[in-house]
């Protein structure tokens, strides 16, 4: 029987989750074992996660029940929600309260939550410099999560809350890397002027997580920032031009522009990258790259990141 504390690891078959429990699986030394925590065991990333050495335990965070079953005799587990399969910050609510209070029916003893900072601290909803959305929110998919901080705190759940970066991949994935126009010619589109964001690659974030663990419980109850680099879009559409051998133009438009243009979440996404803008200084302090480092010595840049992965980035 193994001796290594269990990490459940939640959305291990997605984005953040599944960097944490490869980063932890690749790791022979590691103090930890990975019990990957899925609705579908059966999927594909599922299991080759269980190839790599993982416990693979289905639940379902709509289910409480499940929940509880999935973390017994668990030392930790990684909290993190996907607004986007829902569109609705009430279920996002429902969904990280059932996450502490089973963290705390378990008795965790290091919980990691993945969240984000709550606009309405900066904008009123009766600001209208950001028109309100779903009736309660600014930034619907940052604000529910940075609300649901306090069922964490209010059970006394030991708990670091990790605050996360837009993620590169998104330029993939997600319509939001550069596309031609009629002439032929590349460009990027976002409504921060000349703002700087805070980017990571996506695997950084698991890896950053694993590193906050290793540290253990010097952790808890800290709010961490993480990023692989705090950038313009300019200079993030020169290094894509490096890369790509190509001209990328960076458009900057209005918020509001960006709101009008019909995408599922362009209304959510157009006020987030405003809150990015008007309120970078609070963005970026919040987020440290060189503790980002220290957590994860194989931190990328932009620049690495898109030498790595420039063939996957959908251009036609």
């Amino acid at each position: 029987m193994s001796d290594k504390k269990i990490i459940a690891v939640f959305g291990a078959t997605g984005a953040q989750g599944g960097g944490l429990a490869r980063a932890i699986l690749h790791d022979a030394q590691s103090e930890f074992a990975v019990r990957a925590i899925t609705r579908n065991p059966a999927s594909d990333k599922a299991r080759e996660l269980a190839r790599l050495g993982a416990e693979v335990v289905q639940a379902d965070i709509d289910d409480p029940q499940s929940m509880q079953r999935a973390l017994q005799g668990a030392y930790g587990a990684f909290f993190v929600t996907f607004f986007w399969d829902h569109f609705s910050p009430e279920r996002e609510l429902a969904e990280v309260q059932h996450m502490a209070e089973a963290a705390k029916a378990a008795n965790l003893q290091h919980v990691i939550w993945s969240t984000l900072e709550d606009t309405r601290r900066w904008i009123p909803l009766d600001d209208d410099r950001m028109p309100t959305l779903h009736g309660h929110y600014k930034v619907p998919h940052t604000d529910a999560k940075g609300e649901a901080d306090r069922f964490f705190r209010d059970l006394n759940v030991p708990t670091t809350f990790l605050l996360t970066s837009f993620y590169w991949e998104n330029l993939i994935h997600f319509g939001m890397g550069p596309r031609p126009d009629a002439e032929g010619n590349l460009s990027i589109v976002f409504p921060m002027g000349e703002k700087r964001l805070s980017t990571i690659a996506v695997e950084d974030i698991g890896r950053c997580a694993y590193g906050i663990f290793k540290k253990g419980p010097e952790m808890i109850g800290k709010t961490v920032g993480i990023a692989g680099e705090q950038r313009t879009w300019q200079e993030m559409a020169e290094s894509l031009t490096r890369a790509l051998g190509r001209e990328v133009r960076y458009h900057a438009v209005e918020p509001a522009a960006y709101r009008s243009f019909g995408f599922p979440g362009a209304e959510d996404l157009g006020n987030m990258f405003q809150a990015n803008r008007d309120f970078e200084h609070a963005y970026v302090a919040n987020r440290d790259v060189a503790l980002s480092r220290e957590l994860n010595p194989q931190l990328q840049s932009f620049d690495a990141w898109l030498a790595e992965n420039k063939e996957r980035l959908p251009l036609a």
